[in-house]
């Protein structure tokens, strides 16, 4: 990959946006101390009120019910009927909980300001939008002082990657919490699981594999935009099929495979080389592939092996798994929860070779526990920022996507340094302003072409 900003290493960079960071934060004013110890009730504001916005407010006033009171106050989206559906299905069960008037439901791209605006320092807003307007809306919680919970990915490319670890450096020295929504990692079973491995149950890790194997979901495959929308809202709506708004598929469906993989190895891989294609279409005109297969290499010389697939009728895995010098295990069973893991003598997975199982009970739902640890941060001012890992587990992922893009094997410093942003004026965007991206005179946007395009993903 060529396009590179001067050799910034992972040590470099970190020490860089450190002190960057901690000198624009404390230049001149005292830090107000954005936690609720003081107050009792935290008040919530959600911008993104599409699927996991709207189920996030449910798992975070579910968990308020035992762990202290929060209230949602202010919603903010650019579609109004994707606003109401939201507040709706969460007033069905936590009316009491529910205090959005209607004069705190904004609609635009600039939306997000005004609902912030409604919250006091210490509260919380909820950013699920598109992962492309993470860093801008990330970038004013950090000027009105608020606690952020902010879904995955988190960010896409190499520029917006280094961008959203500067301000989780400065979220810090603000003694922000900050949580990100790679639940996984809060999973008390696979907290477990980490634990053994560590411990050497299964040996030292050599190999990993991960499948997300299914049929089309989300927006990943669409036609052109219906008669009378505009472009731009409809690349908003239909995120998962624009790279420049999602990292497509690839960053939004893989990530969580992929950094529960990590974290049972405890590293980052060092690089990445891929492949893909796209198949069987009837019309559609996204930016994705419809399969994906990627070698990650870790410093050590081990593996993690990830297969991605959309294809409709074609067989179906959704798993994780690892494999030791001494024995394997399994870290996820079919999708994010229940992950049933379990551990193996040697690497034949069968009953007869089972070491451990997670015991026959239901399991803590990981998308409460992150809500139960970040108010616990907050109600007990205890440090708590997960933007580091979660700004280099959204990079890990991309290093795949754009190996698989380019058909370059990718390194991390490569996919960090990389200067293609796809959407640079993203905190510009308003209502009527043009789409980042374009459709040719045929009507279809710019694919991958590796091996054409080696430099740039499209």
């Amino acid at each position: 990959m060529s396009h590179t900003t001067p050799n910034l290493t992972r040590r470099e960079l970190l020490k860089t946006s450190g002190q960057v960071a901690a000198g624009a934060a404390l230049a001149g004013v005292a830090l107000p101390h954005v936690h609720a110890g003081e107050r009792n009730t935290i008040g919530l504001a959600l911008v993104g009120c599409g699927g996991r916005g709207t189920g996030a407010v449910s798992n975070a006033l579910t968990v308020a019910e035992t762990a202290g009171p929060a209230s949602l106050v202010a919603m903010a989206d650019v579609f109004p009927k994707r606003l109401e559906t939201s507040f709706n299905t969460n007033k069905k069960t936590f009316e009491n909980s529910m205090d959005v008037s209607d004069d705190r439901k904004f609609i635009g791209f600039d939306a997000y300001k005004h609902a912030m605006d409604c919250l006091k320092p210490g509260d919380v807003v909820i950013l699920t939008t598109p992962p492309a307007f993470r860093w801008v809306q990330f970038q004013y919680a950090i000027e009105k002082g608020l606690n952020v919970f902010m879904e995955k990915p988190i960010t896409v490319d190499g520029p917006s990657t280094r961008r959203m670890i500067r301000l989780g450096e400065e979220a810090s020295a603000r003694n922000m919490k900050v949580g990100v929504g790679l639940m996984c990692r809060h999973c008390a079973v696979r907290q477990e699981l980490h634990d053994r491995i560590k411990d050497g149950e299964i040996g030292d890790i050599v190999l990993m594999r991960a499948y997300r194997m299914h049929g089309p979901i989300g927006h990943a495959f669409v036609k052109p935009a219906p008669q009378g929308m505009s472009e731009l809202l409809y690349q908003v709506q239909e995120f998962h099929a624009f790279l420049w708004a999602s990292g497509g598929c690839f960053s939004d469906f893989y990530i969580h495979n992929i950094d529960e993989s990590c974290w049972m190895k405890d590293a980052w891989p060092v690089e990445a080389k891929a492949s893909g294609g796209r198949h069987f279409r009837d019309g559609e005109i996204d930016q994705n592939f419809d399969t994906y297969s990627v070698e990650y290499t870790f410093a050590d010389g081990s593996k993690l092996f990830l297969e991605g697939r959309c294809v409709t009728g074609a067989h179906p895995e959704f798993a994780s798994y690892a494999h030791g010098s001494k024995g394997s295990a399994v870290i996820s069973t079919s999708g994010h929860m229940p992950a049933r893991c379990r551990t193996y003598r040697g690497q034949k997975m069968t009953d007869e070779n089972l070491l451990w199982k997670y015991p026959d009970k239901k399991e803590p739902n990981p998308y409460e526990l992150e809500w139960e640890h970040l108010f616990a941060a907050i109600r007990d001012d205890k440090p708590y920022n997960e933007v580091k890992r979660g700004a280099e587990a959204s990079l890990v992922t991309a290093m795949g996507r754009m190996a698989a893009h380019t058909g370059r094997i990718v390194t991390f410093e490569q996919a960090l340094n990389h200067e293609h942003e796809f959407a640079p004026d993203v905190d510009k965007l308003r209502m009527d302003s043009p789409a980042p991206i374009q459709a040719g005179p045929d009507g279809k946007y710019p694919v991958p072409q590796p091996g054409l395009n080696k430099d740039r993903e499209y």
